[in-house]
Order: C-alpha cells, then sequence, then structure tokens
C-alpha cells in the first residue's frame, strides 16, 4: 500500500515540504515533483527521489529561504552529490547537511564564477584529521568542476570535508571549527617553543596532528590513556625540552576546552615531539 502525504509548501518544481502521519512535516525532492502542483495536493511517498526531516526549525527556516535563490537544476545537483557521499562514506548523512552543503555549494559555485577565491588555512590539517572525508571531497568538487565547467581553489576540498565530516559524525561544524583553531593554537606553540618550521606535508606531522585531535576529543569525553610512570620517568629524563612543552600543551588544551586532560597524554606528546625535533 503506497503511503500517501498532503503538500503543505511547494518551494519549487522539485522540492515540497509535504506532511507526514508520523513525521510531520518533512522534505521531498524529486524531479518535477512539485509541478503543477499545489497546498493540500496529495503526493504519494515514493515519488520522491529522497525524503528527509529538519527537526530544526531554525534549519527547516534557513531551506525553505535559502531555495528561491538557487537554480533548480542545482538542487537536483546538489540531491545527486550527496548521495554520491553517502555511498562513499558508507554511513548515512545526518540531515542537517542538505541545509549546510547546499548553502555552501550554491555560494561557492557564485564565488568560482565570479573568479573571487578563498583560502582555507588548515587545508593540510583537515586532510591529516579526516583522510576519507577529504577523498570523497575530492570526489564531490571534480564532479561540480565538470557539471558546472568551472575551477575551484584547492582550499573548497578542505571546507566541503568539513561539511562531510559535520554530516558523519554529527557533530556542529562551529564544534569542529573551535576544535581545529585549537590544534593550530598548539602548533604554533610547538613551532615557537622548538624555533622550527615544521613540514606540513610530514608524515609526523600528520601523526601529531591526528594526536592532539584524538587528545581533544578523549578530554572531550571524559576517557583516560592509563598511568605509564616508569616511562614518565625516562622521558622526563631523556627528552627534558619535549616533556616541559607537553605540559604547557596540556594547559592549553586544558584552557580551551575548560574540562580536565588526562596527564598520560604528556608521555605521548613528548614522543611525538622528540620526533618532530630530531627530524629537524
Amino acid at each position: 500500500m503506497k503511503q500517501i502525504l498532503t503538500i503543505e509548501k511547494i518551494l519549487n518544481n522539485n522540492v515540497v515540504i509535504a506532511l507526514h502521519d508520523t513525521y510531520k512535516e518533512v522534505v521531498m525532492i524529486g524531479n518535477g515533483l512539485g509541478f503543477n502542483r499545489k497546498k493540500g495536493d496529495s503526493i504519494s511517498f515514493d515519488k520522491a527521489d529522497k525524503t528527509f526531516l529538519l527537526k530544526d526549525e531554525k534549519e527547516k527556516e534557513q531551506y525553505v529561504n535559502l531555495l528561491p535563490h538557487i537554480e533548480e537544476n542545482l538542487i537536483g545537483f546538489i540531491h545527486e552529490l550527496l548521495l554520491f557521499v553517502e555511498e562513499q562514506m558508507g554511513k548515512e548523512l545526518n540531515e542537517h547537511i542538505h541545509v549546510a552543503l547546499t548553502d555552501h555549494l550554491a555560494f561557492a559555485i557564485s564565488r568560482a564564477k565570479k573568479n573571487m577565491q578563498f583560502s582555507n588555512p588548515f587545508l593540510y590539517e583537515i586532510e591529516a584529521l579526516y583522510p576519507r572525508e577529504y577523498q570523497v571531497a575530492k570526489g564531490v568538487v571534480k564532479k561540480v568542476e565538470d557539471r558546472m565547467d568551472i575551477s575551484f581553489p584547492e582550499g573548497e576540498i578542505g571546507f566541503i570535508a568539513l561539511h562531510i565530516h559535520s554530516a558523519v559524525t554529527d557533530k556542529s561544524l562551529r564544534d569542529i571549527n573551535r576544535y581545529n583553531l585549537l590544534i593550530s593554537k598548539l602548533v604554533a606553540l610547538i613551532e615557537e617553543s622548538l624555533s622550527l618550521q615544521l613540514k606540513k606535508d610530514d608524515v609526523d606531522y600528520h601523526r601529531l596532528i591526528q594526536h592532539l585531535h584524538r587528545a581533544i576529543d578523549r578530554a572531550h569525553q571524559g576517557q583516560a590513556l592509563g598511568e605509564e610512570n616508569k616511562l614518565e620517568e625516562v622521558l622526563k629524563k631523556e627528552y627534558p625540552v619535549c616533556y616541559n612543552l607537553a605540559w604547557k600543551l596540556i594547559k592549553v588544551m586544558q584552557n580551551q576546552l575548560n574540562k580536565p586532560v588526562d596527564e598520560a597524554e604528556v608521555l605521548y606528546l613528548t614522543i611525538h615531539l622528540q620526533r618532530l625535533l630530531h627530524k629537524s
């Protein structure tokens, strides 16, 4: 038996908001879905290529206000891109990506057509932290460039990767960016304290970034690494500069996150820092 919904609002020829018995308002996307239809008309659930729920009223309002300013063929194309992302990541995406990525890509395409370039200062860090999302974002950029006959700056890969990571993990972009800024602050402190310029394409730099990210995640979730008392004494004696710097990094993390950071993190950070110092 086909599930029948009632159209509440037609956003354009391809997108409608309909009333669902269980979920109340849902967004339905499909080629020609809204064409020649009006509020109150019945519509079959299986007519849509994609149906999603926007629980957040602010996001729903943003989506409704956004669509009239976007070409209808672009909305269908972005839907294709989201299916591609979901398939490549092998995970269901949080519905907020429909708003966030539609908004981002519409403006990114507009900027590219006007030859306006935006750099991304966290590009290397994003690639190190979210390698899978980064590769999928590369595929998204390639598809957009081929379809729209435009050229994106490399930084766009990073921005799109963040949107993908946000949708896969259900973390807000605000939190993700806050953690990335903290990592940048920690990297700057390392470079200043050790008087060296870290090579961002170096594998040890990637390992350091990933460890800092995991340490922040562990602090956020209240996880501990466990005690390593013997190792601490060795590292403290053998690598005093890196050991003391590791403690500075922990203090900065605690202040920025306003959460305790497990003291055992110092040991692993000391090892990462010593590896970097040894290579410089």
